[in-house]
């Protein structure tokens, strides 16, 4: 019994070249063709194919999104992504929507039609090149998050904080009971230890790391 394909790229010359590729073959039969993401959404939903091979640059609805509704709509479905990008957010976003596999348009014809067989068989087959990446943001997130104020004293730490709220030398000396230089003091070694260029810079960084939220943030 042949795996029936449905074939999804905004390229008309992608599509047939793998439907002229899996048309050599007796275990393929390609039941439909998308130009674009909404289409897919469509295409799969009256197909329930076996296979859907789609990339995930389109027109209309993305990839991604595309590939969340459609499994949905046919669980049953094997969705291989076949793609030319090479961002790791585009590439674990398809991946988390549903993606079974995700492969690169540079595979040569034999490698690719291998590998369509490998995941009409029931694998999941993720390429090398993506998954050292996966493996490499996996292993990131298992590391302990390093704190981006560790470097700082508590008083520094303090200085930092009214300064984010908005105050002035005067005001923060006023406010933690210290002089006005040693308010000075204090934002130099901030400013030196955390690498910024000035007031402005130091304050868009308490904010953007969580300081003023109470929870700090290594992004």
């Amino acid at each position: 019994m042949s795996t029936s394909v449905l074939l999804v790229d905004d390229h008309e010359v992608v599509r047939k070249g793998i439907r002229s590729l899996l048309a050599l073959t007796d275990d393929f039969e390609v039941v439909g063709e998308a130009a674009g993401g909404a289409e897919a959404i469509e295409r799969a939903r009256d197909l329930a194919p076996d296979l859907i091979v789609i990339d995930l640059m389109m027109p209309d609805v993305d990839g991604v999104e595309a590939i969340r509704a459609i499994k949905k709509l046919s669980p049953r479905s094997a969705i291989a992504v076949l793609t030319s990008t090479d961002q790791d957010d585009l590439a674990f976003a398809a991946i988390e929507a549903g993606a079974q596999s995700l492969l690169f348009k540079s595979m040569l014809g034999d490698e690719l039609l291998t590998t369509l067989r490998r995941i009409a068989g029931g694998e999941a087959v993720i390429h090398p090149f993506v998954a050292q990446r996966i493996l490499k943001a996996v292993r990131r997130k298992r590391e302990p998050r390093e704190d981006p104020f560790a470097s700082l004293t508590e008083r520094e730490l303090d200085v930092l904080r009214k300064l984010a709220e908005g105050g002035s030398n005067a005001r923060i000396a006023a406010a933690l009971n210290i002089g006005e230089k040693t308010v000075k003091s204090h934002l130099g070694n901030v400013l030196a230890k955390l690498h910024l260029a000035d007031r402005t810079e130091a304050v868009a960084f308490a904010w953007r790391r969580g300081l003023m939220s109470g929870e700090r943030d290594d992004d």
